[in-house]
């Protein structure tokens, strides 16, 4: 019996985090809902000490907000937040960028290639999940290969900010960020062109700050 082990409070508390992070970001949990613990420890097969310290990130991220002894609830999408965390989001992208280019091996451009070609199939389909998750994956390549562990805190931080809005405009039949602006980053990549990978970045998220308007 000694592979069984407790496991660790931390995970549990992320556990809840990222449970109940993806809920809201997938709009399951709708802006101005109240949260309770309780219920959600019981959703979760959790105790509430957990759920309550993922309510706490959440508030500090912007997700949740709470009034002491009265409510917790997920906040409005609000415009000038996610256009805020769409200037810090992308000042990070374009950070990483520059760093990572020249480090980039053949194998992390296949990664993006693979990335692109997964977000192009789900955008096509219409699943905006599957091109979210693909979207992040292209773009963890490069945060990854910088090895900025504040940049990669940061773009964590505040990408799920960005991601609501994103999902709900997408499924209200918006159009989706293209393919080709990941293809023009990825041969900038390929190519070891900083300035031109630097500048792609800086038109996808320049994007993103106007998808808020």
């Amino acid at each position: 019996m000694e592979a069984i082990r407790p496991v660790p409070r931390t995970l549990l508390r992320d556990r809840a985090y990222a449970a109940i992070r993806d809920a809201i970001v997938a709009g399951e949990i709708e802006p101005g809902a109240v949260v309770r613990d309780a219920e959600l420890a019981e959703r979760l097969g959790l105790s509430r000490a957990p759920v309550r310290e993922a309510f706490s990130r959440l508030v500090d991220e912007g997700l949740l907000e709470s009034k002491p002894q009265s409510y917790t609830r997920v906040t409005p999408l609000v415009a000038s937040d996610v256009r805020d965390a769409a200037a810090v989001v992308g000042a990070m992208h374009e950070l990483v960028t520059r760093v990572a280019v020249p480090r980039l091996s053949a194998a992390d451009i296949e990664a993006m290639r693979a990335a692109n070609q997964r977000f192009a199939a789900a955008v096509g389909t219409g699943d905006v999940d599957g091109a979210l998750r693909a979207d992040d994956a292209l773009h963890e390549v490069l945060v990854r290969v910088s090895g900025n562990r504040a940049a990669a805190a940061t773009v964590a931080r505040y990408t799920p900010l960005i991601r609501r809005l994103e999902r709900r405009r997408f499924g209200e039949g918006g159009s989706c960020r293209s393919a080709g602006l990941h293809e023009r980053l990825i041969e900038a990549c390929a190519a070891g062109d900083v300035a031109e990978a630097v500048r792609v970045t800086a038109e996808i998220w320049r994007g993103l700050e106007e998808l808020a308007d």
